[in-house]
């Protein structure tokens, strides 16, 4: 399945036991597998309708995957026979998460997915303290320095379930070296536990343009947590509307932030099977 490019291997996993972790290495392989940035498991749950985990292009395990869950939904709303389902709850590692579908007259389906509430704190996001790296508060971790290749970047720092570091930009994201710095910046010493990264020109308040590197993946076509992220970082910084469009290399994807309501991120976009096959 895909979302805006982001594609995985969905599998049905309440009746298979096996090494998730070297299953996804070999499955997402692009030249020696199926190809695919992740591995999507639905699992039985006994909190919502059905659980997910996903695993990474590398092995490692993900906390949330925005995308990922709005294909595992879509998976799971068209398939007859779970019936004519219009809203889904869906058990993951850092909660329950809402999905509605849409169902668009000669338009592909749109999954809006309840991302919950992004968290901005320092107990929130794993950052380590260096003597380079201001990260005291709120204010600093969304003006976050750091030094890679010689180049200091203006980081933004947001937890959406899982970490991300959004740096905008002035210029054609295109032009961002971001094959050259992308992993630099997830493995740098300020992150225990590695970070995704967006690069990111904002349009005007409600478009925008990113590229994405995802911890575990690389480069990826769109990413759904990622583009929450953005929304949090541009909104408190004051370059965004509490609504956007994030255009990504693999199509277009919407998200709101109702802060100061109840503070939840929605993301939408299509999501659509490309294939089924057996292993």
């Amino acid at each position: 399945m895909q979302g805006a490019g982001n594609d995985f291997v969905v599998i049905d996993a309440k009746n298979n036991r096996t090494n998730w972790n070297e299953l996804a290495i070999k499955m997402c392989d692009r030249h020696y597998g199926i190809g695919a940035d992740g591995l999507l498991l639905s699992l039985p749950s006994k909190t919502g309708d059905f659980k997910m985990r996903i695993f990474n292009a590398d092995g490692s395990e993900s906390a949330v995957c925005g995308n990922g869950l709005r294909c595992l939904v879509s998976h799971y709303l068209t398939n007859p026979n779970w019936g004519n389902l219009s809203e889904v709850t869906v058990e993951t590692s850092v909660g329950l998460r809402t999905a509605k579908i849409r169902r668009q007259k000669n338009n592909p389906i749109e999954i809006q997915v309840n991302m919950g509430e992004p968290q901005i704190g320092l107990k929130q996001i794993p950052v380590n303290k260096l003597n380079d790296c201001k990260t005291l508060d709120i204010i600093s971790l969304m003006n976050t320095t750091v030094a890679v290749n010689n180049q200091k970047l203006l980081l933004s720092l947001v937890s959406v379930g899982n970490p991300h570091a959004v740096h905008f930009i002035d210029y054609r994201v295109n032009d961002f070296p971001l094959v050259d710095l992308g992993s630099k910046v997830e493995q740098h010493r300020l992150f225990p536990d590695e970070t995704n990264f967006e690069v990111v020109r904002v349009i005007d308040e409600n478009n925008l343009e990113a590229r994405v590197w995802e911890r575990g993946v690389g480069e990826t076509l769109a990413c759904g947590s990622g583009a929450c992220a953005i929304m949090v970082a541009g909104n408190l910084l004051g370059k965004l509307d509490k609504k956007a469009k994030m255009h990504l290399p693999g199509g277009v994807l919407k998200v709101e932030w109702n802060y100061g309501i109840n503070n939840n991120i929605y993301l939408s976009g299509p999501a659509e099977t490309v294939f089924r096959g057996e292993w």
